[in-house]
């Protein structure tokens, strides 16, 4: 089949690779032109492991190409996805401006029946805005070309995207019950059939239905996770382990081990603006989610947790302290910055005078941007911001080691090592990574999330100034 995708970023390149993966004639549409030429060159935009290997193969086999010609892009495809970019507006609902705009270009320049593919995420009620933008250009084209819109939203993990898309759990097709709504469905499920070969995996709905369960979906997850950082914080006052009550409620089945760690606040492009644009549409609507607003207090209050820890470890005035920061990226396995809880970590121990020498496996590069723009303005933090080459080189002379993001390198690290290149042998840790007890017998004071304050023994804890 012939597929464009409108839109190469992370959702646009995933999904245009693996659909041309399994024998599809894939065109991916972008406007950025820096983004085209780097694709072009044989690079991508984005860190995701297995993605370049699809890409590469797949541009050798001539089955996915890149192109910024909105015309021969819209006429190339049979079927068109739209995973354009839904960033948070101003008031927290999606921005859906490039969903829009794309719609105006396949109007322009469709030239038969077409199924429109809503890849992107995006509020209940989109697809028809979609369809009304196409017929808007048709009429003043003064043609009429048959079409149906389908939402298909994505359920990518970043990180584990070519694992997700080709061996999904479930695939969420919403089709119209009109002649070319079933057109579409029969030709969703054709598209769709290798990734059903073992097990039906397809969910068929209406159109509303689907763009809701991807908000549903994510906003779940995020309130799972807002719920044990609550019990967290709570487990830290009364002394509870947090992560023995991890495995004392998720060993029912009814619950689960999923989404259960307690941390410093998730991040990343999903979660946040998913859950902010789901309060926004329900009151745009005159209906209040008050869970949701609640998990987006307790995340956004959550990534503040590792400030206050230190804080009462070292005192406000952090001027003459350095800390070195493991992790910058949202999660691992990504250089994704979007809402990262570093950035609020960072900027709080900037703004108290304190150094910080960071390192990230990956991020750096995306760190440097990102933190260029949050402390514009502010040349004296930005010069007390610095980059390690190595996880290790960032302890040297630090007056404790700070981590933000649970990369496989930091699972199992040399502590004696830790312990020589620090100035203290103190940990925090936002991921909960090691055990408390483990850290007290080597004499590490060990401040982590919902998992109680253990300190070293007294005389050498005092010496700790």
């Amino acid at each position: 089949m012939k597929l464009t995708i409108i839109g190469s970023g992370y959702v646009g390149l995933v999904t245009g690779a693996c659909l041309a993966d399994i024998g599809n004639d894939v065109l991916c549409l972008d406007v950025d032109q820096r983004k085209i030429a780097i694709l072009n060159g044989g690079g991508i935009p984005i860190h995701e492991p297995g993605l370049q290997d699809v890409i590469d193969r797949n541009r050798d086999a001539g089955r996915l190409a890149f192109t910024s010609n909105v015309q021969q892009a819209v006429e190339h495809g049979e079927m068109l996805f739209i995973a354009v970019g839904t960033p948070s507006d101003e008031d927290g609902s999606a921005d859906l401006q490039y969903v829009l705009g794309a719609a105006r270009d396949i109007g322009r320049y469709m030239n038969g029946f077409k199924v429109i593919v809503d890849k992107s995420t995006v509020p209940v009620g989109t697809a028809k805005r979609v369809k009304a933008a196409i017929e808007h250009e048709l009429n003043a084209r003064g043609v009429s070309h048959m079409f149906s819109v389908v939402s298909n939203p994505e359920f990518l993990k970043e990180g584990a995207a070519i694992e997700d898309f080709t061996r999904p759990d479930r695939i969420v097709i919403g089709c119209d019950e009109d002649v070319p709504g079933e057109r579409a469905k029969e030709r969703m499920k054709r598209l769709y059939a290798p990734f059903n070969r073992n097990h039906e995996r397809t969910l068929y709905m209406d159109v509303q239905s689907a763009e809701f369960t991807k908000y549903a979906a994510n906003a779940m997850l995020a309130t799972r996770i807002s719920f044990m950082n609550e019990l967290a914080n709570f487990a830290d006052r009364v002394g509870a382990d947090i992560e023995a009550v991890r495995r004392g409620i998720g060993s029912d089945p009814r619950i689960g081990y999923d989404f259960l760690y307690a941390g410093c606040g998730y991040g990343g492009s999903c979660f946040p603006k998913d859950v902010r644009s789901l309060i926004q549409t329900a009151s745009g609507l005159g209906h209040e989610m008050s869970i949701l607003k609640a998990v987006s207090n307790v995340n956004e209050a959550q990534k503040d947790t590792l400030t206050r820890k230190i804080v009462e470890r070292f005192g406000d005035d952090l001027s003459g302290r350095t800390f070195a920061l493991w992790g910058l990226a949202f999660k691992p396995n990504t250089d994704d910055m979007r809402d990262a809880p570093s950035r609020v970590l960072a900027a709080a121990l900037l703004a108290r005078g304190a150094k910080i020498v960071a390192y990230d496996p990956v991020a750096v590069d995306e760190a440097r941007r990102v933190f260029a723009l949050d402390l514009q303005g502010q040349p004296e933090a930005r010069a007390r911001l610095s980059y390690a080459a190595n996880h290790k080189d960032a302890l040297d002379g630090a007056d404790a080691l700070v981590i933000v993001t649970e990369w496989k390198v930091f699972k199992s690290p040399d502590f004696d090592a830790i312990k020589r290149r620090l100035k203290h042998p103190v940990i925090f840790d936002g991921r909960n990574l090691y055990e408390p007890e483990t850290m007290n017998e080597m004499g590490i004071e060990y401040h982590a999330i919902g998992r109680g304050v253990r300190r070293v023994e007294a005389n050498v804890a005092a010496s700790i100034v």
